[in-house]
């Protein structure tokens, strides 16, 4: 069997580490460095590319020598699925057992219990499932538990859930999805959930099937469903509403939420109508209200004031709170903004937000003591508000530093677990998503303490995001150098001076995007470590561009850092602006300039229509003073902030 210990083994990794050097004598602030055994590697990426013949002589001798490399196990789970046997029963149960719940387990598991399947094996598909979020496993667990003998009332109220979500189901759902519709478990009020979930961010195209599984007198509620999802001016035909039912009255609402955002004069004059066709509950009159209020709001419509004092207080979150907060500041009048402030909950004259513009509105009003008194308070927070007060009373700011005490022994001591040495390595190919998944597996193992020794470790060695990461994740954020490392400092400081920028600018830029991950990638496609559009990218490097082309640190810091320039350019030296257009784009910035008054520039940053750019801009703006931070002087960044006006 595979594993035999072969007499003569290459050395093992320093993984096993230090252990050969350690002293308890070793000062906690010496890093230690995690050191790989490069022919290892070789000989594991040599193995590899062998398993597709792993009875070879040549795959064995390679396997035996790598016995004490932490990554033999994904040669045996990679051979177990691609070898995959009835008579491997015993092999599999045996690795699964061993790393159960790692990151090993499931990809055999799944490919296992999908072979069990093919093959009838019911018995022991049973025998091997887990819970999952797989519909194609879950429907094959209910059909081999009722081939087992267990009850349908059992197992068949399972497929409700399963069944009701807003996409088609595989096809191998289809005989459990019968027997469940045979004993009548399809009710028209489930149909009508399905068609709600379908039409509200789920497959639009499955309304047409679900509205044909609605009663014949109610089909033209899923046809009226579907008309307005496709087209939300619907709801401005009330006649189309002949019924005023309940149903269709959940319909009108979905429609008039999504119509505000597109035509808001439109959506307005058409609810008016409708609140005396339909009988809304308070709950749907809410819903509506929200939504207009921050719709409406966002667009700087001459309503929105309106519609967010028709808000139930009771119901008031902070994302109401902070258009509220918008809409005042907006007009500088800081008597009233001062009054609006007053009336906000409690629980929201907690947030630094509200003390920072409380004192600005109390010095405002003359009330100078009490509000300098405010803004001393504030001004000991490593917060942006913190340093916006530290400069308003021209004082340092403060960083609230407290560097983390961890001993060389801690380090080597959870260095002993498998999955670290297994993260680590992986990392050290560059197999970053593999290791991030041995990493979160290694942390479910660890205490807090040991996550904050894990979190230094990463920092140590230079994967720089999970440190960023862990910290958070256990709340310690007191240590300002493993939270905001100056990572690539070499590359970022080059390209920084070559674009002359500043370059904790391009630090900022680049912690806020993506922690320093440089494989990182957005929803909407931006890529690597300052997150740039391969559109934008390619423009930039006048030529095409690849995705690793972007995974690549220099290339995408080279690329980044030309692009700040590019906008600090178009802003005329702004870098608040230019901020603001590397998060939501050069011509949206510029159609807010447009459309605002000139405003003091924290009021602006504040009233920024998107809340990402907003909170965007406020981040980068703090961790820009904290990578250039100079202890016993008043932030420059700051000072520029509360001396600028923007807009006009």
């Amino acid at each position: 069997m595979y594993g035999e210990v072969v007499k003569n083994s290459l050395k093992i990794m320093v993984f096993l580490f230090s252990l050969l050097i350690f002293s308890e004598g070793i000062q906690a602030s010496e890093n230690l460095q995690i050191i790989t055994d490069i022919e290892q590697q070789k000989n594991f990426l040599k193995a590899e590319k062998l398993l597709a013949k792993p009875y070879t002589q040549q795959y064995k001798s390679l396997y035996n020598q790598l016995h004490y490399y932490p990554l033999q196990p994904y040669l045996d789970q990679r051979r177990l699925i691609e070898t995959m046997q009835l008579s491997s029963a015993g092999e599999i149960a045996i690795f699964l057992e061993k790393y159960k719940n790692s990151p090993l387990d499931w990809p055999l598991r799944k490919a296992w219990l999908k072979f069990l399947a093919k093959k009838g094996q019911g018995k022991a598909f049973l025998a091997f499932y887990k819970p999952t979020n797989n519909e194609v496993l879950n429907c094959q667990n209910m059909k081999f538990s009722m081939a087992s003998g267990l009850s349908e009332n059992i197992i068949l109220p399972q497929m409700t859930d399963l069944w009701v979500v807003g996409k088609s189901l595989d096809k191998a759902c289809d005989p459990i999805i019968k027997k469940w519709q045979q004993a009548g478990y399809r009710t028209k009020d489930i149909v009508w959930q399905r068609i709600a979930l379908a039409a509200d961010g789920g497959k639009h195209t499955l309304i047409p099937y679900l509205t044909g599984l609605l009663p014949k007198d109610e089909q033209y509620l899923g046809k009226l469903w579907h008309q307005t999802r496709r087209d939300p001016a619907t709801v401005t035909r009330l006649n189309k509403f002949k019924h005023k039912s309940e149903k269709e009255a959940q319909i009108y609402v979905y429609g008039i939420k999504r119509l505000i955002w597109r035509d808001p004069n439109s959506a307005i004059a058409s609810y008016n109508k409708a609140k005396q066709h339909f009988k809304l509950t308070e709950n749907q009159q809410q819903q509506v209200a929200e939504k207009f209020a921050i719709a409406l709001a966002s667009k700087n419509h001459i309503k929105a004031h309106d519609w967010l004092a028709e808000l139930n207080p009771e119901n008031i979150n902070s994302n109401i709170m902070q258009w509220q907060l918008t809409e005042v500041l907006k007009q500088q009048n800081w008597q009233l903004i001062l009054e609006e402030l007053m009336s906000m909950p409690a629980v929201f004259k907690e947030k630094l937000q509200w003390k920072y513009w409380y004192a600005r509105a109390l010095i405002a009003t003359n009330q100078l003591a009490d509000g300098q008194d405010v803004m001393t308070e504030l001004a000991g927070n490593r917060h942006y508000y913190g340093f916006l007060a530290a400069s308003y009373l021209e004082t340092p700011v403060s960083l609230q530093d407290s560097p983390l005490a961890i001993s060389a022994k801690e380090k080597n001591t959870i260095l002993l677990h498998p999955a670290a040495k297994r993260a680590f390595e992986l990392y050290y190919l560059g197999r970053y998503v593999q290791a991030r998944r041995e990493w979160r597996y290694w942390l479910s193992q660890l205490n807090s303490r040991e996550k904050l020794v894990a979190a230094k470790l990463a920092n140590e060695n230079g994967w720089f995001d999970r440190a960023i990461f862990t910290l958070s994740q256990v709340g310690y954020l007191d240590d300002v150098e493993l939270r905001f490392p100056k990572a690539f400092d070499q590359k970022i400081n080059q390209h920084a001076q070559s674009h002359k920028i500043n370059p904790a600018w391009a630090f900022a830029i680049a912690r806020r995007e993506s922690s320093f991950m440089t494989d990182a990638h957005s929803s909407v496609g931006a890529k690597g470590l300052m997150q740039l559009m391969p559109k934008t990218a390619k423009q930039l490097k006048r030529g095409s561009v690849s995705r690793q082309y972007l995974y690549n640190a220099e290339n995408n810091i080279k690329l980044g850092t030309k692009y700040l320039r590019k906008l600090l350019d178009k802003n005329k030296g702004n870098h608040v602006l230019a901020t603001a257009s590397y998060n939501a784009g050069p011509y949206r910035v510029k159609r807010w300039l447009k459309d605002a008054k000139t405003l003091p520039a924290d009021i602006w940053i504040e009233t920024i229509p998107y809340k990402e750019t907003r909170n965007y801009v406020k981040s980068v703006l703090a961790y820009q003073e904290i990578y250039q931070h100079k202890p016993g002087q008043v932030s420059s960044i700051f000072e520029q902030v509360i001396n600028m006006n923007i807009g006009g």
